[in-house]
């Protein structure tokens, strides 16, 4: 049996990594006000490579992860780790899911969730009860109709790939050395190429239904980011890069914000290939390499920081009524803007309340209850 112990974190805080993960959320809602526009289109999606949020905040993790728990195992057991993990991740998922309960019946749209309309009150509460375990559900409990893992809250997908990244790298990924860690990733850097350039659509974008080839686009979309956030923690080497968060903020905003590049499906591919393999994780390195001066911008980042994942776990069940209301009442993007203003408003609000009145109070008592 592994050892268990207490110990305090004592690390350095990577306060730009930590905005810029607030940056890439805030966008990601942008991204999800603007998709009801597109008609399925990719090509006429705004922000149209925001997506790649979500490969960006793999690649996040894989460093963080392996910066703050390579070096303590000796120290920390299987048992510890998950605990806090847990702890970190999970209550915030809790939130997401019952904040889609409460807004489900909300966004039932004649056109867009028309099942809505039949959905038992018992299957909403058992999908509920499923969903906040972060379980996927399978296709004769999708309630909405998007045939989403999490029906009540989309992008809780991606949390359910972490999970699995987490645990991955507990029983494996920390006890290879870097050389294997590297060769692991070029060959899922290979496998982003393949689904990127060689797929069937010249993107990245799926990972979200429980089936066969959805599951094969989520575990190529999380291994090579993480796995590259990983070998950037183990082979950083601390220097200073002046005006770092800018240079990465100005970074993020651009290659996410790049629209749908050529007119043939490998010619974006390439472009996706190369943001996840190449941009992102030099991003990751340059902003662990600066620092955040002066006190106005000590304060934005770190309210950039707070609400980056609360925002990012809690948005879109407010996406699902604004697109329900876009579509019934057939609104131009311009007529939409009070709307959307108001939805970007509301899960900022809420975001941050969830995290002061609830996630930081909850997280507090379960470590000093269980580690």
């Amino acid at each position: 049996m592994e050892k268990t112990t207490i110990f305090r974190d004592t690390k350095k805080h990577y306060e730009i990594l930590d905005a810029l993960r607030g940056i890439a959320a805030i966008l990601v809602v942008v991204f999800h006000l603007f998709e009801i526009f597109s008609g399925g289109d990719h090509a006429k999606q705004i922000i149209n490579h925001g997506y790649l949020a979500v490969d960006f905040f793999f690649a996040l993790s894989g460093f963080v992860i392996g910066y703050a728990y390579d070096d303590r195992w000796q120290k920390m057991g299987l048992k510890d780790f998950f605990k806090r993990r847990l702890i970190r991740l999970h209550p915030m998922i809790i939130m997401g899911m019952l904040i889609g309960a409460v807004a489900y019946y909300y966004s039932y749209s004649p056109i867009l969730f028309p099942q809505i309309k039949d959905t038992p009150l018992w299957k909403l509460i058992f999908v509920t009860l499923i969903g906040c375990t972060l379980v996927p559900l399978t296709k004769s409990f999708e309630i909405r109709g998007w045939g989403e893992m999490h029906p009540l809250n989309g992008p809780a997908w991606s949390l359910y790939y972490e999970y699995i990244a987490n645990i991955f790298y507990a029983l494996i990924l920390r006890k290879l050395p870097t050389k294997i860690l590297i060769i692991l990733g070029v060959i899922a850097a290979v496998f982003t190429v393949n689904l990127a350039v060689f797929g069937a659509n010249g993107d990245v974008i799926g990972g979200w239904s429980l089936n066969i080839a959805q599951t094969k686009v989520g575990f190529a979309r999380l291994s090579y980011p993480f796995i590259a956030g990983l070998v950037v923690s183990r082979i950083y080497k601390p220097i200073y890069i002046k005006n770092a968060f800018l240079w990465c903020t100005v970074l993020i905003l651009f290659f996410l914000s790049v629209p749908r590049i050529g007119t043939e499906n490998w010619q974006n591919g390439i472009y996706e290939s190369l943001v996840i393999i190449v941009v992102f994780p030099l991003i990751v390195y340059l902003g662990a390499s600066g620092e955040i001066k002066g006190k106005i911008a000590q304060k934005i980042s770190q309210f950039l920081g707070d609400i980056s994942y609360p925002i990012y776990i809690i948005h879109y069940p407010f996406i699902y009524i604004f697109s329900s209301y876009v579509v019934d009442n057939k609104l131009s993007m311009v007529q939409a803007i009070p709307a959307g203003l108001l939805v970007i408003f509301i899960s900022i609000v809420v975001a941050y309340l969830s995290l002061k009145l609830y996630d930081i109070p909850v997280r507090k008592w379960l470590t000093k209850k269980f580690i």
